[in-house]
Order: structure tokens, then sequence, then C-alpha cells
């Protein structure tokens, strides 16, 4: 027996997860923007890779179709969009969709994507990384920042290691880790 009322779970096939809309999607819109931005910042810089005489495949490959997926999508949203299709946002179970925006924690977090920016040079990246993991935990409400910073800094030395050491990328180890670039 069906009662016409579906569970908040429940999806039939060929359901469609979009809405159509009245009204102008100026966030929608901005997010397409946003990628055709970054997919032609991407598709310019590829042009700027050296690469070598002779090879059939080269490092401008995944950055070319990177691009391409990027500029893509980015007009499927944009189509999406001017055809009047919204998104529909999730229900989530400990998400207050009525709350504003808590600019402070986004403010922390940028600031701390900008440091690790900044010092990866600076004191190479494996601090610069575990910096910006604790302070992203921190950022979100991780009681003990003290071992947010702990695991982000077994977890960057471990990625330093595998990618710089083992794959030699350029990943710099700067002056407080230079000892264990040695040993690689």
């Amino acid at each position: 027996m069906t009662t016409g009322f579906t569970e908040p779970g429940d999806v039939r096939a060929g359901e469609r997860r979009s809405a159509r809309l009245v009204g102008p999607a100026l966030g929608e819109l901005v997010f397409a923007a946003l990628m055709v931005a970054l997919g032609v910042f991407a598709l310019v810089g590829v042009f700027a890779i050296h690469v070598p005489v002779g090879s059939t495949v080269g490092p401008t490959v995944f950055p070319i179709f990177v691009a391409v997926l990027l500029l893509g999508s980015a007009v499927a949203v944009l189509v999406g969009v001017l055809r009047g299709e919204r998104g529909v946002p999730d229900d989530g179970e400990d998400v207050d969709q009525s709350l504003p925006t808590d600019w402070a924690t986004l403010a922390k977090i940028v600031g701390f994507l900008v440091a690790h920016l900044v010092l990866i040079e600076v004191i190479g990246w494996a601090p610069a990384a575990a910096v910006l993991f604790g302070g992203v935990a921190w950022s979100l409400g991780a009681r003990k920042w003290w071992m947010a910073l702990l695991v982000g800094a077994v977890l960057a030395v471990v990625v330093q290691i595998v990618f710089a050491g083992l794959l030699g990328l350029s990943l710099p180890w700067g002056p407080a880790l230079g000892w264990l670039g040695r040993m690689f």
C-alpha cells in the first residue's frame, strides 16, 4: 500500500536532482565564471611548460586534459543555469542551511592557505603543510590543536618523502628538513 509520501532517501530511477526555479542564480553563474577563469588560466599555463624535443607524450598532456575538463564542465553548468535549472541543496543531517556563512572561519582557512603558500619557500613544503593542516583543523573546531599539528606534520613528512624523495618531484625540503632530502 502506498501512502503518497516518500522517505528522505527515496530516489526513483530517472528522477532529476535539479529544479527549475525562477530568478537569478548568481551563485551558480559566479561558480561557472570561476571555472571558466580557472580553465583558461590552466590552458594558458600549459604553453609555458617546456616540452623536451622528441617526446610524443610530454608534460602538457594532463594539464591540457584538466583545462578542457574544467572548460567543458563550466559550459555544462552555464547552459544548465541559463536553461533555468538550479541545484537543489541536499538535506544535511547536521547542517542548518538557514544559518549564515561563518565568515570568520572562512577567513582563518584562507589565511592559513596564504600562509602555506608564503611559507613553502621559507621553511619548506612539509613544515608549511603541517601548519596548513593544523591551522585548518583548528579553524574547523579541533579541540587539541597540538594534536592536529602533530598529525599534519607526520602526514606532511610522509608525503614529502614519497613525492620528493622516492618519485623525484620537486617539493622544497627547506632548511628544517634539508638533511632528510640528502638521504633520498
